[in-house]
């Protein structure tokens, strides 16, 4: 009988709880939360290793300040980092999360060499970058989760608006994880029925708007903290589509090598998420219109890391 799997959440945050929570519930993988506060992934592993009877998993459920009990993971997600606060520029940001995902990512690589790493942290795909240059992992087994997450929040936006089930909405968003993300209308459907068909322009072009903004519309509620339950369980879906091998067609930030006209550069793209990570990436036909659109995003993807100065 092989052993059992592991997956390390680094970052015991919302995030990185909520995932925990979510992961344990399917009960096919021991789960490691690391952070830096003493007591934290600890006191949060114990209390989730007490549902276990309630909710009917049985696996183990570690807390750590370090990597000793990391060892051997199958995938590593990392969720660490600061969030930014007000007063605080985006090259602040940008300064300070690349040393944190940096640190991890060295620690990482020692200690379970052959993990699939998911990036959660922000801004997203320029620590996509760090990871991948201090990990030195084929890019087959760094990818960073954000399509999931702006899809899942395009189709919640889309089923609202018609009142239909979420369940029927199938699309995607490309790009980068931010204000310049790429909805795509165009290849959106309801039940099979094209978007355009349901919805006028101006109703769509609102929706796309709003889900470009949706991590900060929940910001902006919550006063105090960010989206948590969704990037968990876009984290989930990521993880289960490797540990299984589902081969989900899912939009991942991949570092892409000549796919959609761009080279060396992470960005979020449709990929076949198996065993072996990134398996395949899909190369979507795309208009000029929407070409431009990820053509935008991808430099604004492109000028945060080239400010990451990364030799």
């Amino acid at each position: 009988m092989s052993a059992r799997r592991k997956v390390t959440i680094v970052g015991a945050g919302a995030t990185g709880a909520t995932c925990a929570e979510v992961l344990a519930q399917r009960d096919y993988a021991d789960i490691v939360l690391v952070d830096i506060i003493e007591g934290m992934p600890q006191g949060k592993a114990l209390d989730l290793a007490e549902a276990s009877p309630v909710e009917g998993f049985d696996l183990k459920v570690i807390g750590s300040n370090g990597y000793n009990e990391t060892a051997g993971s199958d995938v590593v997600v990392i969720t660490s980092g600061v969030a930014r606060k007000p007063g605080m520029s985006r090259d602040d940001l940008l300064a300070i999360n690349k040393k944190i995902v940096g640190d991890v990512s060295a620690n990482v690589a020692k200690t379970s060499p052959d993990a699939h790493v998911i990036i959660v942290s922000n801004p997203l795909d320029a620590m996509c970058h760090v990871a991948h240059h201090v990990l030195k992992f084929p890019r087959e087994r760094v990818t960073g989760m954000a399509g999931v997450l702006d899809t899942a929040r395009y189709k919640t936006f889309i089923a609202m608006e018609l009142g239909v089930s979420v369940e029927d909405v199938h699309g995607i968003v490309l790009g980068g994880h931010g204000d310049t993300m790429v909805p795509l209308p165009r290849h959106t459907s309801v039940a099979g029925i094209p978007l355009t068909e349901l919805l006028s322009k101006d109703k769509i072009d609102a929706i796309v708007k709003r889900t470009a903004g949706g991590g900060a519309e929940i910001v902006s509620l919550l006063k105090t903290g960010s989206a948590y339950y969704a990037p968990a369980a876009s984290v989930v879906v990521t993880v289960e589509s490797i540990l299984k091998d589902k081969k989900r067609v899912l939009p991942a930030a991949t570092l892409l090598n000549g796919e959609y006209g761009y080279k060396g550069l992470f960005i979020g793209v449709p990929v076949v998420l198996g065993k072996n990570g990134v398996e395949k990436v899909i190369e979507m036909q795309l208009n000029d219109d929407e070409k431009g659109l990820l053509d935008k995003s991808a430099k604004a993807v492109q000028e945060l890391v080239t400010a990451l100065q990364l030799s």
